[in-house]
Order: C-alpha cells, then structure tokens, then sequence
C-alpha cells in the first residue's frame, strides 16, 4: 500500500506531496521523503556509474526503513518522483508502470496553461489522478 507519494524540483523545493494515511504520520512521512533527497543526489551524482544506467530514469529502492520503502524517480528535467510504501514485497515493474503513471498524471498537470514552473502543483484533477493511480497500484489495472 503507497502511503505516500511527492513530486520534489529540480532545486530540491517541495511541488506536491500527498500522504494517504493518518494525520499523525504525516510529519514522519514528510522526514522520510526530505531523507530520501539525499540518496537520490548520490546516486545521480555519483560517478562510478556505468553508461546504460546514466540513462535510466526508474532509481528503484532509494532505501528500506523499519515500516517503509522509498522508491524514486527522476525525470529528465531533474524533478524527482518519490514513493513511500508499507509493501516489503513491491516488484520493481509495479513501481515503473506506477511511476510512468504519476509522470504522464505530473506532465499534463505542468502543461496546464495558468500552472507558473517552479510553483507548488495546486490542481485539484492532478491530486484525484494521484489517488486513482494510488489506488490501483499493484492491482494490474490502469489509472
């Protein structure tokens, strides 16, 4: 179950971050999300990376907690894609057809005409598209 999803910029500012549980471990999930920065600017900018990989945008499990594991991405304009999940069982093309979802969800609420770049995603179709897509993750089913 995804317990939380965020859409971080390319200076490292909050767009969007959604928990889907109770308001008490919000601020833990917000800690876990900030946390997961890190990882994901080591891994990018390390530079013991091999060619193919450079490429890839799917970074896979940034790393496990206790009750969580974060998952990342990271689209071609550096904005970083994060998923917080209770399952210690997620594959890994769960969490790319999950990913390509919340990017194609992210692009068309960026696209929008009245959204200002850099600024926090406000629209309301964007968080019922994240939810659905929550909703349906790990069930097979498009969103």
């Amino acid at each position: 179950m995804i317990v939380c999803v965020a859409v971080v910029g390319h200076q490292n500012n909050p767009l969007y971050l959604q928990s889907f549980t109770e308001a008490d471990d919000a601020l833990k999930l917000h800690h876990i999300v900030h946390c997961s920065l890190d990882v994901i600017d080591e891994r990018v900018n390390n530079p013991k990376r091999s060619a193919p990989t450079l490429n890839e945008t799917f970074l896979g499990l940034l790393y496990p907690t206790e009750n969580y594991k974060v998952y990342g991405y990271l689209t071609n304009t550096k904005v970083k894609f994060i998923m917080v999940t209770t399952d210690l069982d997620v594959k890994d093309t769960d969490a790319r057809n999950f990913f390509r979802k919340f990017h194609a969800a992210y692009v068309d609420a960026v696209s929008n005409p009245f959204h200002v770049p850099g600024k926090k995603i406000a629209s309301r179709s964007f968080g019922v598209r994240v939810s659905t897509i929550v909703k349906s993750f790990g069930s097979g089913t498009t969103g």
